[in-house]
């Protein structure tokens, strides 16, 4: 168990960012199957978190951002495929970190945290149901031992302990990006466009 406590609040930030990199192209994928919702919203939000990362004097209008974020979060009732519950999960990632990342407190990051866990541990258990009896509960021990939860498990570890030690610039949060999106892979394992 990472202890978020350890993380300035601009690495705690940058930490929650970093997992929604790996957590967006979810939703991307999700609003090209559904034709609901905007990527390119989520994907500025994002970029501005970046930007004030990079020069802390930025300033961001929450509460307009947010406003924007609340109209793209997907019913589940009116989707019935996977693809919905890991762009709900990004969606509520990114509006935990708009919301809350400006507090002194690591509550957000815990919540970033489990959000990316949930995704991959829901899809997980759907590609496992698809191979089991239906009537048969997923043993938790499959989805901790299943090779994408111990790779989002490892990434947000390499996240936390790259952050420890990074100086709080521009040029670090280039590095991060570059470092979790090395791979080509969503947090599902979803090849980036």
């Amino acid at each position: 168990m990472l202890d978020f406590k350890e993380l300035s609040p601009w690495q705690g930030t940058a930490f929650c960012a970093a997992l929604l990199e790996r957590m967006l192209p979810n939703y991307q994928l999700f609003t090209q199957v559904s034709a609901f919702g905007d990527y390119k919203l989520l994907r500025n939000q994002l970029d501005l978190i970046w930007q004030k990362l990079s020069a802390s004097h930025l300033k961001i209008n929450i509460e307009a951002q947010v406003n924007k974020l609340e109209l793209q979060i997907p019913d589940p009732e009116k989707f019935d495929f996977f693809g919905v519950y890991p762009a709900i999960d990004t969606c509520m990632a990114l509006m935990v970190l708009l919301q809350e990342g400006q507090e002194n407190n690591v509550d957000y990051i815990t919540q970033v945290s489990q959000l990316s866990l949930n995704s991959v541990s829901y899809y997980i258990e759907c590609l496992a149901a698809q191979d089991a009896d239906h009537n048969e509960a997923i043993d938790e021990s499959i989805i901790a031992e299943h090779p994408l939860m111990q790779w989002e498990i490892e990434t947000q570890q390499e996240v936390f302990h790259w952050l420890l030690s990074a100086p709080e610039n521009k040029a670090s949060c280039q590095q991060l990006k570059k470092l979790v999106l090395a791979e080509g892979l969503s947090n599902l394992g979803i090849e980036i466009g």
